[in-house]
């Protein structure tokens, strides 16, 4: 299905990130992983892939705070493997707190990560995808993008303002085969939801089954986590030409949560 395309993924180390790379790479696409963590099981990962899915992948440590490691990160890819035909944005952290209470530079590293971050890839790597007539750029928002919760300042706004940003790039685009789009999932069980759980349990003295139950599934009808899989499987098929017709649109995989 992507054969001969690469694609870069940001916060792609662990999680959702990771789970989109494989589904790339399983297709065909050379992949571009980038994050923190562990250096040793870092290369364990990048290793694995390729060897599994008999695709090219790189890693970059690109720092999503810092404008200048974007820029080189995607202009990386561009050199090493010809092209950024997918740019998947998903770095993304959390912190939870009133507003009282947040902390300034935990809403500037939320905005620089999970909204500004996406502006600087985008535009680096839109001059190349115009140039070939073809682009796929998916970014992943949250049901936080369409509704809000208490003590989440910094995450709402991030993500209510990566729809408007899609959404303008989409216009842009849309005679360039260029397509943006939102993937807007609910709670995945992934390590950014499970570090939140503290951060939960003190705020609104709680236990972790509780913020599970009655915090973190309490408005997912469906009672049950998204999975790494199902969000990886829409960004797959939003990758393809079969989707070459959705861009704009902020597709919701939340368990009926934003139906309410």
């Amino acid at each position: 299905m992507l054969k001969g395309k690469s694609a870069v993924i940001t916060g792609s180390t662990s999680g959702i990130g990771l789970g989109v790379a494989r589904a790339l790479a399983g297709a065909g696409s050379n992949v571009v992983l980038n994050g923190f963590g562990d250096a040793g099981e870092i290369e364990k990962l990048r290793a694995g892939i390729e060897k599994e899915f008999g695709i090219k992948a790189l890693y970059s440590p690109a720092d999503m705070t810092k404008p200048v490691e974007i820029v080189a990160m995607v202009k990386m890819a561009e050199t090493t493997l010809g092209a950024v035909d997918v740019l998947v944005n998903n770095a993304g952290i959390q912190h939870v707190s009133p507003i009282e209470d947040f902390p300034v530079e935990k809403w500037d590293a939320i905005i620089a990560i999970n909204l500004v971050s996406a502006f600087h890839t985008i535009r680096a790597a839109v001059p190349g995808m115009k140039k070939r007539k073809w682009g796929r750029i998916i970014n992943t928002a949250s049901a936080h993008s369409l509704v809000a919760s208490p003590f989440k300042a910094a995450y709402v706004t991030a993500k209510h303002g990566l729809v408007g940003l899609t959404k303008t790039v989409a216009l842009e685009l849309a005679t360039f085969g260029v397509t943006a789009n939102c993937i807007s999932p609910g709670y995945v069980w992934t390590p950014l939801v499970e570090r939140q759980i503290p951060d939960q349990m003190k705020t609104r003295g709680l236990t972790e089954e509780q913020v599970k139950r009655d915090v973190l599934l309490a408005a997912q009808p469906t009672k049950q986590f998204v999975t790494i899989e199902q969000v990886a499987s829409l960004a797959l098929y939003l990758a393809s030409d079969a989707a070459a017709n959705i861009t704009g649109a902020n597709i919701s995989i939340d368990g009926g949560w934003t139906a309410q």
